[in-house]
């Protein structure tokens, strides 16, 4: 009988072992402190539009230069999706989060169409000799990723620069579809993500989007998404026929290397958020 026991708790604690092997170890080790070139925080000041957006980069610990990791916030931006950026360092990517103008202390207006111009600047910014120098970043492998309303700004710059080794879509909200909806019920949408959020009206938001719907929705970007490695991530909150469209254009535009996670969670991937960090540092690992 004790025999017995024994065989079944040890069964029992194998079955419970097998979900964590499916984890990556940068979810739940940290590496092995460099002390020569130890990870570190770095706050980042970031030209655009006339001021310096706020951002912060985790830089990974090693010598020499690293792949990047650019994460940009949704709207406005409640979640952070911070414990990504430190799993994604703790693989060996330097992570980089940004605030745009007129957001989380972000000097100058929020505008959705400066948000597109804020991901340019913070590349170029990125791209710079000195930056990539001091930061140690390997321009090579740059690849950008967004939630919500970032997962937008992602989806528009990526289709512009081919300069990337990849993109990643968490939730992604098409703003262009959401510049579709009548005035009167984008008003009190809009009205919801005012906090955080500077030189800014519902009214203001809603008719910007209005006129930006024309040029700034996902099927505009499909043709230049068509050689992007792209990650798309979708979960129960109702955007994701929005990316299941885009994933099916761009894979008729010829595009391989398409893949596709969708996890039975809400919008900010509240229970899901272990599962979230494994499907993108996997995805970056694998990434050439």
């Amino acid at each position: 009988m004790r025999s017995l026991s024994i065989s079944v708790v040890a069964i029992v604690a194998c079955c419970s072992l097998l979900p964590a092997q499916q984890v990556p170890r940068a979810i739940y080790t940290d590496p092995p402190r460099d002390s020569a070139h130890p990870a570190r925080m770095e706050v980042l000041h970031i030209p655009s539009g006339g001021v310096k957006i706020n951002g912060v980069a985790y830089v990974a610990s090693g010598a020499g230069s690293h792949p990047t990791f650019v994460f940009f916030h949704g709207l406005p931006g409640n979640e952070k999706n911070l414990d990504l950026a430190q799993a994604v360092r703790r693989a060996g990517w330097n992570a980089i989060t940004v605030n745009y103008r007129g957001s989380w202390g972000s000097p100058g207006a929020f505008r959705f169409g400066n948000n597109l111009e804020d991901a340019v600047a913070v590349l170029a910014f990125l791209r710079d000799p000195l930056t990539a120098r001091n930061l140690g970043i390997d321009t090579t492998r740059l690849v950008i990723a967004g939630h919500s309303m970032g997962g937008w700004v992602t989806t528009l710059t990526a289709a512009k620069d081919h300069g990337l080794a990849g993109a990643i879509l968490i939730s992604a909200a098409d703003m262009g579809a959401v510049g579709k909806m009548t005035r009167a019920a984008a008003i009190p949408f809009m009205a919801d993500n005012l906090e955080s959020l500077a030189g800014v009206t519902a009214e203001s938001m809603a008719d910007e989007l209005l006129v930006g719907s024309v040029k700034w929705g996902f099927a505009d970007a499909v043709p230049g998404l068509a050689l992007m490695p792209l990650l798309v991530l979708s979960s129960d909150d109702g955007l994701a026929p929005g990316t299941d469209a885009l994933v099916k254009a761009v894979r008729a535009a010829g595009n391989k290397r398409v893949t596709t996670v969708h996890k039975a969670t809400d919008h900010s991937w509240s229970d899901k958020r272990i599962a979230l960090e494994s499907a993108v540092v996997v995805w970056l690992g694998r990434l050439r």
